[in-house]
């Protein structure tokens, strides 16, 4: 039995797995909010308690944060995670971290092809590295590594490199952020937050509309919600140029990562936003941003850009790598507890 789980500063989901014939088959699973809970065990007893406290012999979480030789930090919520400390408090077997954006390149192997949706064609015979880029919660950058013959997933914390202006505009929200903020990362505007971010900025240099009973909305709900919502329906200019800046820097920061991980074998478009977006993704400025107007544009036009539909990816990949990952205990960020 795997208990899998994908650990982020909103929500915890959690599922147990187990193997028929070398394919995971998920069983029981639950989703609870991460600030409901001063400590990660505590969620994860309480679920194993719902399920009858089953016996694990493998459990891995990917964790929206650095995790480094077994210990990982969220970057978004003060849990700091220890796999040796995980193995002896909760009574599992082998426990691993991984970043949660190395579980969603994990995951990737578990999705069949109804579970993609294809932005650019690109090569047909692509080959090569591949990215995977996250807008949720936070922003969240991850690459698979092609050796020749498989991929292998690894993390990094792409999404807390800095900001690059490209427009005047772009260059007035980067004043406003950083006067606010300090230090301007890609995450800032690029995540729900982010967007929450860019429309408060037009707000302020008084760019667009806001009827009152949209202010009313934005006050008492997820603002990054309804702001994508109303734009959607065209309801309000601010949000639809919200949006729109929003697409814009998705596309421009994914193009980034393309090139830094020379990804010819495809970019990969994942967390919980871009679903629903899908049609204002379609809409082409998110790929003349990836395309970009530099010398780099027909390489990156090669390269195939999907979108993850299956909200389930960091979860089916978290339990991957328990099930058939390299359970090494030497390797950074990977811990093989004792046997419960």
């Amino acid at each position: 039995m795997i208990l899998a789980g994908d650990v982020g500063g909103t929500k915890v989901n959690l599922g147990l797995f187990s193997l028929e014939g070398g394919r995971l088959r998920l069983g029981e699973q639950a989703v609870y909010p991460s600030r409901k809970y001063e400590h990660f065990q505590d969620l994860v007893r309480e679920f194993l308690a719902a399920q009858g406290n089953p016996a694990i012999t493998r459990a891995a979480f990917g964790i929206a944060g650095p995790v480094r030789r077994g210990v990982g930090q969220l970057t978004n919520l003060s849990w700091r995670l220890e796999a040796p400390e995980l193995g002896e408090d909760l009574g599992l077997g082998d426990v691993w971290l991984l970043n949660d954006l190395e579980a969603n390149a994990w995951g990737l192997t578990e999705l069949p092809r109804r579970d993609f949706e294809l932005l650019n064609a690109g090569d047909p015979e692509a080959v090569g590295n591949q990215a995977i880029i996250s807008a949720g919660t936070g922003l969240g950058e991850a690459g698979l590594f092609w050796d020749g013959r498989q991929h292998h997933p690894f993390a990094c914390e792409g999404g807390h490199s800095s900001f690059a202006p490209l427009t005047p505009l772009d260059a007035e929200l980067f004043d406003f952020l950083r006067e606010r903020e300090g230090h301007v990362s890609w995450e800032k505007v690029l995540s729900g937050a982010g967007l929450v971010n860019i429309y408060q900025f037009l707000k302020a240099t008084k760019r667009g509309e806001e009827p009152d009973s949209l202010a009313a909305e934005l006050a008492e709900g997820d603002a990054a919600a309804v702001i994508s919502r109303v734009a959607g329906e065209g309801a309000s200019t601010r949000c639809s140029q919200a949006l729109s800046l929003f697409i814009t820097y998705y596309g421009a920061e994914a193009g980034n990562l393309a090139l830094k991980l020379m990804a010819t074998g495809g970019v990969f478009i994942g967390g919980g936003i871009a679903p629903k977006i899908l049609s204002q993704l379609r809409a082409g400025h998110f790929l003349a941003a990836f395309f970009g107007q530099g010398r780099m544009r027909s390489l990156l036009q090669a390269m195939p850009v999907r979108v993850v539909l299956n909200p389930q990816t960091a979860l089916l990949g978290a339990a991957h790598y328990a099930a058939f990952g390299p359970p090494r205990p030497s390797a950074p960020g990977v811990y093989a507890g004792r046997p419960a």
